[in-house]
C-alpha cells in the first residue's frame, strides 16, 4: 500500500506557508523540530485571527494527538505533498531526524509573501514561545491554551474557523469564517487561470 498523498487545493499558498515555516527555522538557528514548528505555525495563525480576524497561512486546521495542526503545511513538512513542491523547497529542506532545515541561508527580508503585519505576528509568536524548546511541552500547552483542540483519540478531527473565532470570543464567528472561505474561492479562481 502506497503512502498517503494529500490533495492540495488551488487556493493554498504553498510559498507563503514555506516562508512562515522558514521564519521560525531561521529564528531557531537554521533548523527546527517539526513538532515545535507545527505548533508555532498554528499559534501564529491563531494570533493573526485574534488580531486581524484572518489567519496568515489560510490553511485548514485539525486536532491531532499532539495538538492543533495546519493540515496542508504539515503535508509539506512531512514530504507527503506532490504538487508545487518547488515552492516549498525554495525555503525548506527535507526533514532529517525530526528537524526541518532551511534549504539555504535566508534573510527575513527575502520572505516576500509575508506582509509587515504577518512578520510582526510571527515575531510576536516567536518572542512568546521561543524559550519553550521542548516540542512536547509546547504541544501539551496547546491542549489547554487552544480550547478549540479536541482529543482525536489517535486520529484527527477538523477545527472549523468559526470554532476558533468563537473561542477567541469574536462577534459573528460564522460570518468571519465565511469571509475566509470567500477569499479562498477567489484565490482558487485566480490560481486556475
Amino acid at each position: 500500500m502506497g503512502a498517503f498523498v494529500p490533495h492540495i487545493p488551488d487556493w493554498f499558498e504553498v510559498r507563503k506557508a514555506a516562508q512562515v515555516t522558514a521564519f521560525f527555522a531561521k529564528m531557531a538557528g537554521g533548523k527546527i523540530n517539526i513538532l515545535r514548528v507545527t505548533k508555532l505555525v498554528y499559534l501564529a495563525d491563531r494570533r493573526s485571527m485574534e488580531q486581524r480576524e484572518s489567519p496568515i497561512t489560510g490553511d485548514d486546521f485539525v486536532s491531532m494527538p499532539f495538538g492543533p495542526v495546519n493540515t496542508f503545511t504539515y503535508s509539506y513538512m512531512k514530504g507527503a505533498a506532490r504538487v508545487r513542491t518547488n515552492e516549498w523547497s525554495e525555503y525548506i529542506g527535507s526533514e532529517k531526524w525530526h528537524n526541518l532545515p532551511l534549504s539555504r541561508d535566508i534573510d527575513i527580508d527575502e520572505l516576500d509573501e509575508l506582509s509587515r503585519a504577518d512578520l510582526r505576528i510571527l515575531g510576536e509568536t516567536w518572542e512568546t514561545y521561543k524559550d519553550v524548546v521542548d516540542q512536547f511541552e509546547l504541544a501539551e500547552f496547546t491542549h489547554t491554551y487552544c480550547p478549540e483542540w479536541r482529543d482525536p483519540n489517535g486520529s484527527s478531527l477538523p477545527i472549523n474557523f468559526s470554532t476558533v473565532f468563537k473561542r477567541l470570543e469574536k462577534k459573528e464567528p460564522v460570518e468571519l469564517a465565511e469571509q475566509i472561505q470567500a477569499e479562498r474561492a477567489f484565490a482558487a479562481s485566480v490560481n486556475r487561470v
